[in-house]
């Protein structure tokens, strides 16, 4: 797994939120985003998280950390625009990176390594997408190196789906619902913290 990287896309402006910040919200007495940030460091490999270029808040939340900070200086561009400035960020000599939304607050480091293990299984070459445990495709998804071109030109907000769809995938099954719960509204996050997350 020595060469693969974790790109965790945290630059989003929340904007469903009515004024809050979905990745500031506790998940397990820390704010969201530094909870993923530890979840990833547990797999040490290089860890980067794209952040706005002007957001504190979230810089002051991934303090001390051994995370790589990548600006993005649009944030308003959609998704595209954090990831192709994680893409560009990565060194040379990865062979993989683990894409893992901000806002999945259920994400565990043992679910990244089960993600790591099966693209390793396959020689690094074939993506790897987590799933529930029913079979839903969901994040994080891994990319081989030799789609990180293809990654790093997409625009708007629709991520990378039209890759995934050309490619050959391999699902990984993780645990419940982790792959598919992503929260992006006040009434998700209120129902969530109601099962006693």
């Amino acid at each position: 797994m020595s060469g693969l990287a974790i790109l965790i896309l945290a630059a989003g402006r929340s904007s469903r939120m009515r004024g809050a910040d979905k990745l500031l919200e506790p998940v397990q007495g820390r704010p969201l985003i530094r909870h993923l940030a530890e979840q990833a460091r547990q797999l040490d490999l290089l860890v980067l998280i794209t952040v706005p270029r002007d957001d504190l808040w979230r810089r002051a939340a991934l303090a001390g950390l051994d995370v790589a900070l990548v600006d993005v200086d649009d944030p308003g561009a959609g998704m595209a625009a954090s990831l192709a400035a994680g893409i560009t960020a990565l060194p040379a000599d990865r062979t993989g990176v683990m894409l893992v939304l901000g806002d999945m607050p259920e994400i565990t480091g043992a679910d990244m390594v089960l993600l790591a293990e099966a693209f390793a299984r396959a020689g690094g070459a074939t993506v790897s997408r987590g799933a529930s445990a029913d079979g839903v495709p969901g994040h994080p998804v891994v990319f081989p190196a030799r789609l990180f071109a293809d990654l790093s030109r997409l625009t708007g907000d629709r991520g990378a789906r039209d890759i995934l769809a050309t490619e050959d995938v391999q699902l990984v099954q993780l645990p419940g619902q982790h792959a598919v719960i992503d929260l992006d509204t006040p009434e998700d996050w209120a129902r969530w913290h109601r099962t006693g997350k």
